[in-house]
């Protein structure tokens, strides 16, 4: 988290938010950009940075 703050300063809002499955998901302005539970794996070094400034 913060690095996605660091990296994006103020263009950004990250919040944590508990869940089950083992679920990790990143939405970026309501979309969701990544999920484990539908790729079976956690994002690689950089993966959501890069998806996030693709987006932006």
């Amino acid at each position: 988290m913060a690095e996605l703050e660091a990296k994006f300063p103020g263009q950004v809002e990250v919040e944590l938010i508990e869940g089950d499955r083992g679920a990790f998901e990143v939405a970026l302005d309501g979309d969701l950009i990544y999920s484990k539970l539908q790729t079976g794996r956690f994002p690689r070094y950089a993966e959501v940075p890069a998806l996030i400034t693709e987006r932006m």
